[in-house]
């Protein structure tokens, strides 16, 4: 098994020196800089410094990297992963019921829907006609805990509806395949009821793809929610980088797509390394 693990991190070790040198290539073409372009050519090295520290761009990357994580990403995940793998889990229990097929259909719907297509609609209907929460995710430093969450509850829904239809389905399909096992039907026959049997039996083998859709979905949490950024006005890591390539900052381009590589690589790592603990197929070579 630590072979295994080794090898693992290895491998995303050569995945990120490759994605660094893809990052190196791809910003060449991009030259400039974000205060010079803004200020223009003539600008003072006084005002260039000024601005860049108007801007936060003198803060160190990671600083501002765990500054927005804790944002409606992070609120996003701890919402969503319970919730869609609950629901999952109940959605197999109950399968062919009511409950299942309508969590499947809402599931269908919203995994349909692109990120910034249901962000509209959300704004539409709950600001706009029903005025419950403001439309914009404007934070600020400062602001109390209560006006933070009331900021980004919107934009954070939003994530929460996207990645909960997708684990969810996916909870499902690997809980409802082992169900399908000999062994599970064996617990029934002995007289284990379903719930039992589904937590003693099937979720500890159906854990790996949970596991691996799970931190696929974090992932995207982290490194691509540019365009609810974009929908609900918050200054995310991801617009801001977009705002970078467009201002030509090239170090600034480099190192958060850098931080969004390692990140893909370190929530991958993770996955597998669970998946092998908890499948012990897995830890052997066929």
């Amino acid at each position: 098994m630590t072979i295994l693990i080794l090898k693992r991190i290895a491998l995303g070790i050569l995945t990120l020196l490759l994605v660094s040198a893809l990052i190196f290539a791809g910003t060449q073409l991009l030259p400039g800089d974000v205060a010079s372009a803004i200020l223009g050519q003539n600008a003072t090295p006084e005002s260039l410094t000024v601005l860049r520290t108007d801007l936060g761009l003198d803060q160190p990357l990671l600083h501002r990297y765990f500054a927005w994580l804790g944002g409606f990403a992070f609120y996003a995940a701890v919402i969503s992963v319970p919730v869609a793998v609950l629901l999952g889990l109940l959605s197999a229990i109950w399968r062919g019921t009511v409950f299942d097929r309508a969590v499947n259909i809402a599931a269908l719907a919203f995994v349909s829907l692109p990120e910034y297509f249901l962000g509209l609609l959300l704004i539409l209907f709950v600001s706009v006609q029903y005025n419950l929460l403001p439309s914009l995710a404007d934070t600020y430093p400062g602001m109390s805990m209560g006006d933070w969450l009331k900021a980004t509850t919107l934009p954070a829904l939003t994530l929460v509806l996207v990645t909960v239809a997708q684990m969810l389905r996916m909870t499902r399909t690997a809980v409802l395949a082992v169900m399908d096992q000999a062994y599970v039907e064996t617990a029934y026959l002995k007289g284990l009821r379903t719930k039992r049997a589904v937590l003693r039996h099937a979720l500890p083998n159906a854990a790996a793809p949970i596991v691996n859709v799970v931190s696929f979905n974090i992932a995207y949490l982290i490194t691509g929610v540019v365009l609810v950024e974009a929908v609900f006005n918050y200054n995310g890591l991801g617009r801001f980088m977009v705002d970078a390539v467009s201002k030509r900052d090239l170090p600034l381009v480099q190192a958060a797509a850098l931080v969004f590589g390692t990140a893909y690589v370190i929530l991958n790592i993770i996955a597998d390394v669970t998946a092998i603990a908890l499948n012990p197929r897995l830890r052997h070579a066929r």
